[in-house]
Order: C-alpha cells, then sequence, then structure tokens
C-alpha cells in the first residue's frame, strides 16, 4: 500500500518567520515549498503597476492558485511545504478537500508582536517585491491589530507550535523534524 503524500502547512501572522522554516524544512525532507507571498510576488512582476489592496483580484488569483499549485502536487503524491500567513478562514476551505488525499501538519509560528513589526520593517526596506502585499500598505496599529486577532489553522490534524522568534525555534528544527516523521 502507498502511502499519502504529505501538506505540512507553516502558518501565523506575519513577520513570524514562516517562510524561512518553510524553506529550512523542505530542504531537511527533500521537498518543495510553495509560498504564498512567492507566487503573489511573481504574479505581481508580470502585472505592472500593480498596487495591492483588501480583496484585489491579484491577491484572489493568488489565493487560489496557491491551491492549486498544492493540489496539483499533491495529486501528483508529491509532499509540499504549504507557507502563508493565512487564518483558519482561509486556510480551512483550501486544505480540507486534501484531508483525504495527504497527511497534513500544521505548524503554528509564533513570535511577540514588537518582533513581527521588527522584521516586517527590515524587510520591507531589504526587498522592493514586498510592495505586492497589502501589509507593505498598512500602519503598525493595523499591524498589531492582525497580530493580535490571528486565528490560527484549527483542523483535526497534528499540529505543533513553534515559537520563532530566534535562529534557534523553541522546538528547535530536530524536534520539527521529528514531529513530522511520526
Amino acid at each position: 500500500m502507498q502511502s499519502k503524500p504529505m501538506v505540512i502547512v507553516v502558518s501565523g501572522p506575519p513577520g513570524t518567520g514562516k517562510t524561512t522554516l518553510a524553506h529550512r524544512i523542505a530542504a531537511a525532507i527533500g521537498c518543495p515549498a510553495i509560498c504564498r507571498d512567492e507566487i503573489k510576488e511573481g504574479m505581481a512582476h508580470a502585472t505592472p503597476g500593480f498596487v495591492p489592496g483588501p480583496g484585489d483580484p491579484l491577491t484572489m488569483r493568488t489565493l487560489s492558485t496557491f491551491f492549486d499549485v498544492i493540489g496539483l502536487l499533491v495529486g501528483r503524491g508529491t509532499t509540499v511545504v504549504a507557507e502563508a500567513a493565512f487564518q483558519d478562514r482561509l486556510w480551512r476551505p483550501g486544505l480540507t478537500p486534501l484531508l483525504s488525499r495527504a497527511d497534513v501538519r500544521i505548524i503554528h509560528c509564533t513570535v511577540p508582536a514588537h518582533v513581527a513589526l521588527a522584521r516586517i520593517h527590515a524587510r520591507s526596506a531589504a526587498h522592493h517585491t514586498r510592495g505586492a502585499h497589502e501589509d507593505a500598505q498598512i500602519d503598525d496599529d493595523a499591524r498589531l491589530r492582525t497580530h493580535k486577532a490571528f486565528q490560527p489553522v484549527d483542523l483535526p490534524v497534528p499540529t505543533l507550535t513553534v515559537d520563532t522568534s530566534t535562529d534557534v525555534y523553541d522546538p528547535p528544527l530536530p524536534e520539527i523534524l521529528n514531529f513530522l516523521s511520526r
């Protein structure tokens, strides 16, 4: 009997180190990392003059593209790391159809709000591609509200919360990888 591919969901509020952790996990286990922001940045690159906003058409296409790519890979038997700052209300509809086709695991990234804000400022200054995202357009008060109100993915699957405040995760990467191998 062939086992199912795994979908490793890496989620949390903006600035919690999700993308870094997703790429580390993908490299460690040997699978692709599918990152929503990277898809959106590629789509924005091909859309001159794009300005992000709540519910803009490009953002909506990014959401469906993200889940289409994950579904395609899972359908072909590929384990993937799926990373996005989606809250439960966006993850749930995209992941629920995959529950019968994949072994889904959730890693929820957390950091104190001040760490997230500092990271958002640093990456916005260092990467011009961040302008493709709505979080680059909002003020710190709105970012803090978003951070505090974040609703983690809540599905009946194994879940691990990881403090990503520093490069030494809590629990550390070997324990995260052990969680994924169970």
